[in-house]
């Protein structure tokens, strides 16, 4: 017996598992094709739809990030009691639709809805995969398996950059302008071609084996039988549901009491008077509609959740440990997603790079500094903590926070694009490797129980905060200030609260270590 098992496990994991990792990785990184396909296409489409870098931003991370965020909170809750394999394949078929469906696209508010769409879609994404690692993947792997997941991020961003160039400029150069089939350009042709193949990866999704939830914890209460958990799970979604989306959050307010109803009441009024004072403030009135909607959505379901689940609260909300690197990661992620959204056109735009030159050098050095990064991140985290001193991968994080503002600062401040082109790969290296660590503490910190739901908690910080505010801070700067170098400068100042977030985190950690 001993013979014929060990050839099915390499590194103390069975194959399975890695063969699973591999799926999910190709799955993420069609994730971010997706997502990303939009920075290489910004001259084109900034073009054709007549819109400002701050409506771009918006594109790229308010339209996207808030619903994101959103509908995260209940699929978070739906992976933590459903089948995560169907889960992950209809979400991927989803947001194949609307990827594709971006191509289709003749206006702003067009673009923008289709955006929606693909962050609703993507939001079972990080829940889902996370969720399945965590039980795929014993304590000690589990970071190491999260941060080459995560790899898919850098690789998919990578792709984008080169696959779009290609498909566009490939479209554009075969079809004048007059003679496009159905009058596509090249920007709406991309889309199209990167969408519908993920209509066939949902497929192989769905034959993946669901895992034994809680496999690797020690109490059998964490194992969650499928034939459990199915007959109620859509019931509870939809409540949960009701709880995070407007205007079901008045309902779900008025079944807690008068007073719960009049307390959501006025946070809604507060965040539209807030939302109406920006508008006419700074002007933009999407932007600030859609982050007041994504702010009141996860308030109100931060209240319901306190009240119907108690347990999922104390651990996503009331844990110093939690919240501080959710919020420190977030933070970090201004950023990050700044850079993502705004890179290629700052290299084009300020040392005149070629669109086939920024996809070869700055996709390509991105990619692999961002997926060598993470899983160094990951595994450096494993090595130092253990299965029990988790407050040792925040410090994995700090350094690598650190560390990464020196290329950043580099690029920023020089002139010259050689210099830019040798500090994307250790940039997106050490930034990286701080998702790595982050990624691979939330996993290991939260319940079995629990881990989707906190997972998506993690998400929403990242996407309301980092990709809600990062993209449309940076083009606003930008627009303001005279160009994308300021703007990404600009946004460097959430540095000094991300560390403290962090501080806060770790520290947390230790006292509970002790």
């Amino acid at each position: 017996m001993e013979m014929t098992d060990k050839p099915k496990q390499w590194l103390g994991v069975d194959r399975y598992s890695w063969y699973a990792l591999l799926v999910l990785v190709i799955v993420y990184v069609i994730n971010f094709v997706d997502r990303q396909l939009l920075t290489i296409l910004a001259v084109d489409i900034k073009h054709d739809l007549g819109i400002s870098d701050a409506q771009f931003g918006f594109l790229y991370g308010t339209a996207f990030g808030v619903f994101y965020a959103l509908f995260g909170i209940p699929l978070g809750k739906l992976a933590d009691r459903a089948t995560r394999t169907q889960l992950l394949a209809t979400g991927l078929a989803l947001w194949s639709t609307m990827t594709a469906l971006s191509g289709l696209s003749r206006t702003f508010w067009q673009l923008g809805a289709a955006r929606i769409g693909v962050g609703v879609g993507e939001a079972t994404a990080g829940p889902c995969s996370y969720s399945l690692l965590a039980d795929y993947f014993p304590a000690h792997r589990r970071a190491t398996a999260v941060a080459i997941f995560s790899s898919g991020i850098y690789l998919g961003g990578g792709f984008s950059l080169y696959i779009g160039t290609a498909i566009a400029g490939g479209w554009n150069h075969a079809f004048p302008i007059g003679a496009r089939p159905f009058a596509l350009a090249g920007w709406q042709a991309a889309f199209l071609a990167v969408g519908l193949p993920g209509l066939l990866l949902a497929l192989w999704v769905r034959s993946l084996r669901e895992p034994i939830r809680g496999r690797f914890e020690s109490s059998a209460a964490n194992t969650l039988p499928k034939a459990a958990v199915q007959p109620a799970t859509w019931g509870a979604f939809f409540r949960d549901l009701g709880s995070i989306v407007p205007p079901f959050t008045l309902l779900a307010a008025a079944r807690r009491g008068v007073r719960a109803l009049l307390g959501n009441v006025a946070i809604l009024v507060g965040l539209a008077l807030v939302a109406y004072f920006l508008t006419r403030l700074l002007e933009d009135p999407a932007q600030w509609i859609a982050l007041a909607i994504g702010t009141y959505a996860i308030t109100s379901w931060a209240i319901a959740l306190r009240h119907d689940d108690p347990e999922a609260f104390a651990v996503i909300w009331a844990s110093p440990s939690v919240v501080g690197l959710n919020l420190g990661y977030g933070l970090m992620c201004v950023i990050t997603y700044a850079g993502s959204a705004f890179g290629p056109s700052f290299v084009m735009r300020e040392f005149g790079a070629s669109p086939g030159a920024v996809a070869l050098v700055v996709g390509g050095s991105a990619a692999a500094g961002g997926a060598l990064g993470v899983i160094t991140g990951g595994a450096l985290g494993d090595r130092f903590a253990g299965d029990r001193f988790h407050s040792r991968r925040l410090l994995v994080v700090i350094v690598a926070l650190l560390a990464s503002l020196v290329p950043n600062c580099i690029m920023l401040g020089t002139h010259s694009l050689t210099v830019v082109y040798f500090c994307v790969f250790p940039m997106w290296f050490l930034a990286s490797a701080a998702l790595g660590g982050a990624a691979g503490t939330i996993v290991n910190i939260v319940p079995a129980t629990t881990r989707a739901t906190a997972t998506a908690s993690f998400f929403l910080f990242a996407t309301m905060v980092g990709l809600a505010l990062g993209p449309y801070s940076a083009g606003r700067i930008s627009e303001s200030f005279g160009g994308l170098r300021i703007g990404l400068a600009g946004i460097l100042v959430v540095v000094p609260f991300a560390l403290i977030a962090l501080e806060i985190s770790r520290r947390d950690l230790v006292r509970r270590e002790s």
